[in-house]
């Protein structure tokens, strides 16, 4: 299976970002190798409907990203199927939500839409210029973190740590420094 872990947001704008951040941490933090799934990284930033030809080459799509949730505290981390979006979960928080949101609607009407996962955490600050992310994000990032390596696992993936000396808050400073996404 084709695998694509894809990091949404604006990392302009603090937590906003942490979909990218995550997923770029996460390829520098590990390997995944498997003898049945292939898994490639996507910084896929505020590209939207603009991903669609790239998202409609795999079988299986994870998302990292922003959302909102009714009676969430900023930092919760939610797991779902975008099938299966809980009634409390609005994943319309800000423009490129909004807009990922309905791609993905877009790519299930004309039926190119892989199985497509979301990791998805409440974000506290999505405004003002700066690629620091807030406390409540980082710790919030652990989950995330943790959620994702344990759902590959089941998915087959054997997982090994090649970098256990780096943080999201140090990559999310280095962005833009290296191209490896």
């Amino acid at each position: 299976m084709k695998i694509l872990l894809l990091g949404i947001g604006n990392i302009m704008f603090s937590d906003e970002g942490v979909g990218v951040h995550l997923c770029r941490y996460i390829q520098k933090k590990y390997r995944f190798t498997s003898h049945t799934h292939t898994l490639d990284f996507i910084d896929g930033g505020t590209l939207a409907e603009r991903l669609i030809p790239i998202i409609a080459q795999y079988d299986y799509v994870i998302i990292l990203d922003c959302i909102s949730a009714d009676g969430g505290e900023f930092g919760n981390v939610y797991f779902f199927d975008f099938d299966d979006i809980p009634k409390h979960i609005s994943w319309q928080g800000s423009a490129h939500e909004v807009e990922m949101l309905q791609t993905l609607t877009m790519m299930d009407i004309v039926g190119d839409r892989p199985k497509t996962k979301i990791i998805g955490i409440i974000p506290k600050v999505v405004e003002g210029t700066t690629l620091r992310l807030t406390d409540e994000i980082i710790k919030g990032s652990e989950t995330m973190e943790r959620v994702l390596v344990g759902h590959l696992k089941e998915l087959g993936f054997d997982v090994g740590i090649i970098n256990d000396k780096i943080d999201i808050q140090s990559e999310a400073y280095k962005f833009g420094q290296d191209e490896d996404l």
